[in-house]
């Protein structure tokens, strides 16, 4: 698979975290993992459309931080409020899988989840659509 089909994939997908996120997120009753996880995924999967595109090899990596670190290493500009949205990776498996935002006494912003994925939802498309900037 070329590097724009690789990109454009990972961007289809990455819509239909944003999907499941969309219909949960304002339900009070939906559990914040399950958003948290969902949103991780969305953000995992435009940063690697990205990647993708550059043809920049990041493995079966699920760290936020680590695939902003690519994108930084290969001379991607991305906002920098994006480094905020590291602390999503702990939903990827660690908190997907155990009792621990409760347990930690953090709160969940969803207003905020949901902004940063509009966010990099934007500036991914534009990167891919080459009027981002870099």
């Amino acid at each position: 698979m070329h590097s724009r089909e690789l990109a454009e994939l990972f961007l289809r997908k990455s819509r239909q975290d944003e999907f499941v996120l969309d219909k949960l997120i304002s339900d009070p009753t939906s559990p914040d993992e399950v958003i948290g996880f969902h949103a991780q995924q969305a953000v995992e999967k435009m940063l690697k459309a990205v990647l993708a595109l550059r043809a920049v090899r990041f493995g079966k990596v699920h760290q936020i931080g680590h695939l902003l670190a690519l994108l930084h290493k290969n001379n991607v500009a991305y906002p920098s409020e994006f480094e905020e949205l590291d602390q999503l990776t702990p939903f990827a498996a660690e908190l997907r899988y155990q009792d621990l935002l409760a347990a930690s006494g953090r709160s969940f912003d969803r207003v905020w989840v949901r902004e940063m994925i509009s966010r990099v939802k934007a500036w991914a498309e534009s990167v891919l659509r080459g009027t981002g900037t870099e």
